[in-house]
């Protein structure tokens, strides 16, 4: 399953929010050295409870992400 992502590094709080076709990911890290890539791939991860693996978007903030069964 491929999920549109649009990330909001520099966050105070860590959340998910379904926006319509596309999920919005607060995360707290700073995307610097791939910080917040690492915690976005941790907090989907939990949130459907399936690997998470970014297929497009690396230094983007809109991002495709596939969730591996």
């Amino acid at each position: 399953m491929k999920i549109n992502i649009k990330v909001k590094p520099n966050s105070a709080t860590q959340e998910i929010e379904k926006k319509g076709d596309y999920y919005l990911v607060k995360l707290k890290s700073s995307p610097v050295d791939g910080k917040a890539n690492l915690e976005l791939i941790k907090i989907l991860s939990k949130y459907f409870k399936k690997e998470a693996r970014i297929k497009s978007g690396f230094t983007s903030r809109k991002k495709i992400v596939e969730m591996v069964d």
